[in-house]
This record gives C-alpha cells, structure tokens and sequence, in this order.
C-alpha cells in the first residue's frame, strides 16, 4: 500500500538505511489523495467560489452571467492530485525507494516475509500492511447491478464524472455523503439525503449536527432522516420511512455508508496474521500477532 502510511513509512524506513519496496495496485497517496479528503476539497473550492459570486450581493458584489463549469472543476481536481502523486513519487526516487505499480500478495515466509507481485516475488524481513480501506457496498438488492450500469457510485466514481445529474440522491448522511451533497446542491443539482439514523455527520457532536442539517437543509437538501433503504431500481431508489415504502426517482445515486478494511485477497492467511472482522488486530505499537509485520 502506498497511501499516507506505506509511502510515509518507507521514506522514514530508507533513511534510516534500509532497503525499501512499495507495492501499490492503483496510485500512491492512497484514497485521501485520490478519491477523498484533496479532491472533495477542490471540489468544495470551486462550489464555494460559485456559491459566493451568485450570492454576492449581500457583501457590495454584483456580478452577471455567472457559470461553474464541472468539467473544468474535474479538470483542476486531476491537476492538483496528479502534482502530488508526482511528488510523492519524486521524493520516494531521491530516498531510493523501489515502487513497484501492481497488486501484491504475500505468498508466504521464508528468508523473509515473501510477495507476489506479477511475475515478481519481493522479500523483506519487515512487512507493513498499509492496504487501507474500501467503500462499503451493501448487499441491498439491486445495488450491485445499479454500480454496474453507472446509476450507482461510491467516492470514487463521483470524483470522476463529468455530467452534472438533474437529481442525485445521497445514501448515507456522514462527512463523504455531506460533502458531494453541498457540492452538487450548489452547482445544481437537487439533492436528496437519505440517512438511517436520526441525525447526520455520524459521530459528530450533536449541536454541530443540528447546525450542519439547518444549514444545508436551508441550501435546498431535502434529508429522510430515520429511513432505511431496500433495493435499487434502473432510475430509482427504494427507501422506508415510518413505516412506508418510498420510491424516489433520480439521475444518479451515491452510496456513502462508510468504509471496511481492505485486507481480503492479499494473503495475509498465508502467514498468519491475526483479523477481527475483516481488520487487522494490532497492539498498542501497531504490531500484528505476526513478528516483522
């Protein structure tokens, strides 16, 4: 994994004169970098940017004919990711790091703790297991074949589409939920929240949230708060609230409910390492039941 652990871990790891291999499948930076925290940020940018020139005249500023261009607001985010993946590429090449771009399973320990890597077997005497996480894809009923047609997207789609929907419903009312919600809403589309708790942004303090709900519902975010979705049509979304069944009709749809640890299919059974759920088990310092990993 070369996101924010891996790539940081093995530039302290070579200068400290050890020998340095990072196997990454997709990009370095990891999520944050490429499908979270850096491109919702852009994109929030630019909404924020628009929502201010639109609204302007309340601050003495009047201004006409204002338009977002998303394509271009896609464009940028490519530009600023792209500039710092080279970067963490530039600096993992000065502290001679080898990085190898492919998916990586540990087949095993022999001299040292050995993986597969294309036609390639790495051996290291450490192993760090920084393969992060996945959006979390329920198995509700028609989900599966909704991601398939492009109807449905997790964070990583979403980042990536150019289109703007007419109409996007938002599964799940947490921080990556809120923040596609808020940039959507402003450059148009109508936006529809549907969060099976009672209130959003999950374990956020409860003032914050009540602030965060009257705030964007005012932006024009209708919120099912307390509804629980039940399947997935070609253009709708099936949901139940007080015990009624809703059926809502929209372009596009994101599913946000969260994120599981992304450690199935790389071996880690090869060598024993401990799980709970899918996740690592690890001790204060970060060390597996495994010693070396």
């Amino acid at each position: 994994g070369g996101g924010p652990a891996g790539y940081l871990a093995a530039e302290r790891a070579a200068a400290e004169g050890m020998s340095v291999c990072v196997v990454e499948k997709r990009f370095l930076g990891g999520v944050c970098l490429n499908e979270g925290c850096i491109p919702t940020k852009t994109f929030l940018n630019s909404a924020k940017i628009y929502d201010h020139t639109v609204h302007g005249e309340k601050f003495g500023v009047t201004a006409s004919d204002i338009k977002i261009d998303h394509k271009a607001v896609v464009a940028r985010k490519n530009d600023v990711r792209n500039k710092l993946v080279a970067g963490i590429a530039a600096a993992l090449r000065a502290g001679k790091v080898k990085v190898i771009e492919a998916d990586g399973q540990i087949i095993g320990k022999s001299d040292g703790f050995d993986v597969k890597v294309g036609d390639e077997v790495v051996s290291g005497k450490k192993l760090l297991i920084a393969t992060g996480s996945n959006a979390v894809v329920p198995p509700i009923p028609g989900l599966k074949e909704a991601i398939a047609s492009g109807f449905g997207m997790t964070n990583r789609e979403i980042l990536d589409m150019e289109e703007v929907p007419e109409s996007l419903a938002v599964i799940g009312g947490g921080v990556i939920g809120l923040e596609m919600a808020s940039y959507f809403n402003s450059i148009g589309s109508k936006v529809t929240v549907i969060e099976m708790m009672p209130k959003i942004a999950g374990p956020t303090d409860n003032e914050i949230s009540e602030i965060l709900l009257k705030n964007y519902t005012n932006k024009g975010i209708k919120f099912e708060l307390g509804a629980k979705v039940t399947g997935f049509g070609k253009d709708t979304v099936e949901y139940e609230k007080d015990g009624k069944n809703v059926s809502l009709k929209v372009d596009k749809v994101l599913v946000s409910i969260g994120r599981r640890a992304r450690t199935a299919g790389i071996g880690l059974e090869e060598i024993g390492v401990q799980l709970n759920r899918g996740a690592v088990v690890t001790d204060d310092f970060c060390r597996t039941n495994v010693p070396g990993v």
